[in-house]
């Protein structure tokens, strides 16, 4: 990639940064949600460890990751509603009358939708820690916790990004994006212990990239880390990442060639 269109990448991100920061309102939910998760289900299932299988004695330490995950999700899956926006306001259609590069206008959304994930996971690390959590991986697992969320966040970004441009409709977005969320949440182990979950569900979530972002993270923020899983998820994470922003990709041509 020429080092023009890098530029012209940064100046889209940075533009789509911007909406964010004008939407105040936005911004305080996208971090108290976070910290109502984490207090809420900490306290709620803090004894639910004496079970046992979870690898630590406190469940706020298992829970962590599954937030940072969660959070990762649920922002993502929006983007698309994003993409949408600017279809309907015709500002897409004005760019593309411009000799902007079309990987800029590809994937500055993905880009600003990765330094959100990013920003938002340090915070809840940031509160868990002053929730009492500790992370025994130190700083290489957090960054590891980190990099996969923000991996799963290129994924349902781009996807979203996809079916934004291919349904075109708000109402699609909301019902595909609310029939997807819990599903993709509970097929995980974002509250359980996998050994503590039935058969048919531990099954389920071997296919779940979900699933894949939050053993990666847990793994890495172990004492004794487990590199195998953390690069056999991080990279099943990252070809997946791979394929879902060629596809979105290809429905931004789509697009192109029907306006």
């Amino acid at each position: 990639m020429s080092s023009q269109a890098l530029s012209q990448i940064r100046y889209m991100t940075q533009r789509q940064l911007m909406q964010i920061v004008r939407q105040p309102v936005f911004l305080v939910i996208s971090l108290i949600q976070p910290a109502i998760w984490l207090f809420l289900f900490g306290n709620l299932f803090r004894e639910v460890v004496e079970l046992g299988g979870f690898g630590t004695t406190s469940y706020l330490d298992y829970l962590i990751p599954g937030i940072v995950v969660m959070s990762a999700l649920g922002t993502s899956m929006w983007a698309g509603m994003g993409t949408l926006e600017e279809i309907e306001r015709g500002t897409l259609d004005r760019f593309l009358t411009t000799p902007v590069s079309r990987s800029a206008l590809m994937n500055a959304n993905v880009v600003q939708n990765g330094v959100a994930t990013a920003a938002q996971s340090v915070v809840i690390v940031l509160l868990g820690r002053a929730a009492g959590a500790a992370y025994p991986g130190g700083a290489v697992g957090l960054l590891v916790l980190v990099v996969a969320s923000v991996l799963l966040g290129t994924v349902f970004g781009a996807l979203s990004n996809a079916l934004g441009m291919l349904v075109r409709r708000r109402e699609s977005i909301i019902g595909i994006n609310t029939f997807l969320l819990l599903p993709l949440t509970f097929l995980s182990s974002s509250f359980m212990a996998p050994s503590r979950m039935p058969s048919w569900m531990r099954h389920i979530a071997d296919f779940n990239p979900v699933d894949w972002a939050m053993v990666a993270g847990r793994s890495a923020l172990n004492g004794e880390p487990d590199w195998g899983a953390v690069l056999g998820r991080g990279g099943a994470l990252l070809v997946l990442a791979a394929v879902a922003v060629g596809l979105s990709t290809r429905t931004f041509r789509s697009y192109q060639k029907s306006v």
